[in-house]
């Protein structure tokens, strides 16, 4: 018997990353991980910088790093509106690398004038999470 399936976009500012048919997905939600299959009740929620990891039909897996978004689950459509998404083939491991550094780097020197502790904690939010869709895909 053929698992249960859900519709499924993930759609960046830029473009369409994703769209067909899955058998689950896992994302980092603003309330932590969230795991999504068909027959889910409707959600709305915020997404935190992480990975989206699909299963697709016949149990083919995906993974798509995200910036933040938002999640909705509807009936038969389950929409990833992400701030930025990328595929977790396509990163850039030196430069998450580097990015990491760099937001470590600013966070240690404190405050000044110009530091936003903000802006370097989410840097390193996603440069955290970029590094784990990237050892993710190692393990498979």
């Amino acid at each position: 018997m053929a698992a249960m399936t859900v519709h499924l976009d993930v759609v960046s500012a830029e473009e369409k990353l994703f769209s067909g048919l899955v058998e689950s997905i896992q994302v980092s939600g603003s309330e932590g991980e969230l795991g999504v299959n068909a027959g889910h009740a409707p959600l709305l929620t915020a997404l935190k910088p992480g990975m989206v990891r699909l299963v697709k039909q016949f149990g083919e897996e995906e993974l798509i790093y995200i910036a933040g978004g938002t999640l909705e689950v509807q009936p038969n459509i389950v929409t990833v509106l992400a701030d930025t998404a990328v595929r977790g083939e396509d990163l850039d491991e030196k430069a998450a690398e580097q990015a990491k550094r760099d937001a470590e780097a600013q966070m240690a020197k404190g405050a000044s004038a110009e530091f936003d502790y903000n802006q370097a904690a989410v840097q390193l939010a996603e440069a955290i999470a970029q590094l784990r869709v990237i050892q993710q895909l190692r393990k498979k």
